[in-house]
């Protein structure tokens, strides 16, 4: 019975050590969204361009 015990106390003991291991946690990289300014550009051409209409039609 005591040999029972002490293997059943073994295989407790043999399962805790293994699963106490360390594990480097895995971290997902960040996903970064670049903005461009191009619709500024975009809005300042055609009112340069009506400026530059009204100015010549005087």
């Amino acid at each position: 019975m005591k040999k029972l015990a002490l293997a059943g106390l073994m295989a407790v003991v043999g399962t805790a050590a293994l699963a106490s291991g360390y594990v480097e946690p895995m971290v997902e990289p960040e996903v970064v969204v670049a903005h461009s300014s191009s619709s500024v550009g975009g809005v300042i051409v055609p009112l340069l361009l009506l400026v530059l209409v009204a100015a010549l039609a005087n």
